[in-house]
């Protein structure tokens, strides 16, 4: 991740481009928001690397080929409605009072790594919204379901950092435990995804019956429906390989990308107490001393706290870089012309750094920029990507995080982890010499914490 940083930065300096080998293929860095507008909008193939992800995933919308990916998406956006997307702010609100309990554990006992507690609250309301069952996995933390996601992302992870296994025969011979462990994680969860699917298709079915036999139009007993519904009851019809591929999808997406999401906003306000006031300040006008449950209509209101989450994902966004392939030669606005055949790495991360969008404080944690006078470029503030292959999940993700940290704050004051260990060390410095905000991160799917999210807990 060190090296992925420096080469951003040195791509600022010369422009908003730099090249790069990468094995044998030629990739072009950019952390320039106006390239990178024309590029993810004209680029829609998601590149090489990401042929690792689909031997998990096959050809779930995120990482299939274009000619796949167009019509699944028709059908998919309208699962993402405001309207679905609300019905699903109880199952947060509930699965995020579990976790509150769960810490009531370590509240005052010292630093701990609030990992754990975000990730399993994450893949709960995930897999209760998108699948329709109650996993538990936050009162069980050893689901094999969840620790076969974690090894198997681990792992593509660790081998898209080292080229020379890229070749699957390389890597089954001199990566055998590794290349076996994958083998055994992608049964598990293949199986585990299809007698869900299997499961939920003869209650379906049953309940179609059941109204037939009545003559009846009554709705099940909750008031809204799981993802996984939505598409098996949509005009087009998909096999279950094509169910097992979406939801799987969206599962894998939707719970590491929460609970990074959250997690660094946690550490970040351990960090900077004075922004944790804030947020409670306005926790106190909206929820006062009740300890109800977040509802759809909270969440609006939750301005400044949702400030502090698009700061942190501004500074430590989840998905650090977007891969695309060049298909046909694309000339830039600044009039460089990238070939046919080269790739492409979208630096998230450089842009939301880069001064020409965010200003010379664009290494400085301030939520209060989102509220003054956040930068017009559509394509500088990109946690979730951008153009026609942006993330579904945006509102799914924020909604989820929002409820979590309201939650969780209204309850504890989140301390910062007594040695301080989780600020860089290399004490880098931005191009006019001011200090940079910098926690150290590195790259596993998903960009993490070096030391995973250490914080400290008190009670109000």
């Amino acid at each position: 991740m060190n090296t992925f940083k420096k080469i951003g930065y040195e791509a600022m300096e010369k422009g908003g481009l730099i090249s790069h080998w990468q094995g044998n293929k030629l990739y072009v860095l950019v952390a320039d928001a106006e390239a990178a507008e024309v590029l993810l909008k004209t680029c829609l193939d998601k590149g090489d690397l990401m042929r690792f992800y689909r031997v998990l995933t096959g050809n779930g919308s995120v990482f299939a080929p274009v000619s796949i990916w167009r019509p699944r998406r028709k059908v998919l956006t309208p699962t993402f409605s405001p309207k679905n997307l609300n019905s699903f702010v109880s199952v947060f609100s509930n699965q995020s009072s579990i976790m509150v309990k769960q810490l009531r554990s370590v509240a005052g006992q010292g630093a701990f790594s609030i990992w754990k507690y975000l990730t399993t609250y994450t893949m709960d309301s995930i897999s209760e919204t998108a699948l329709g069952i109650k996993m538990n996995s936050q009162l069980q933390p050893d689901q094999p379901f969840l620790h076969a996601f974690e090894n198997y992302c681990r792992l593509d992870a660790k081998r898209i950092c080292q080229p020379w296994i890229y070749n699957d025969m390389v890597y089954r011979f001199f990566c055998t435990n590794d290349f076996k462990l994958q083998v055994h994680s992608k049964e598990l969860i293949w199986s585990f995804m299809s007698k869900i699917i299997t499961s939920k298709a003869k209650e379906l079915k049953k309940e179609e019956k059941d109204r037939e036999a009545t003559g009846t139009t009554t709705p099940k007993k909750e008031n809204w429906k799981t993802f996984l519904e939505m598409l098996m009851e949509s005009s087009v019809k998909y096999d279950n390989v094509t169910l097992r591929e979406e939801t799987l999808v969206i599962v894998l997406a939707g719970t590491d990308t929460s609970a990074v999401g959250s997690a660094f906003t946690t550490v970040m306000m351990a960090k900077y107490p004075d922004v944790q006031d804030k947020v409670y300040q306005e926790l106190q006008d909206v929820f006062g001393d009740s300890d109800r449950p977040v509802t759809p209509e909270d969440l609006p209101r939750l301005k400044y706290l949702e400030t502090v989450i698009k700061e942190t994902l501004r500074m430590y966004p989840p998905v650090p870089f977007i891969v695309r392939n060049v298909e046909k030669d694309v000339t830039l606005p600044s009039g460089i012309t990238l070939v046919e055949g080269c790739g492409l790495l979208i630096s998230i991360w450089s842009i939301h750094r880069n001064p020409r969008y965010w200003g010379a404080d664009a290494e400085q944690f301030r939520p209060e920029r989102f509220l003054d006078a956040p930068p017009t470029h559509p394509a500088a503030f990109i946690p979730f990507s951008h153009g026609p292959r942006n993330c579904l999940g945006y509102q799914f993700a924020m909604m989820s995080m929002k409820t979590a940290l309201a939650t969780m704050l209204r309850r504890y004051r989140v301390l910062p982890n007594e040695t301080n260990d989780n600020v860089s060390q290399d004490k880098l410095h931005s191009t006019d010499g001011t200090k940079r905000d910098e926690l150290r991160v590195k790259f596993d799917v998903m960009m993490r914490d070096v030391n995973n999210f250490v914080v400290q807990l008190e009670l109000r």
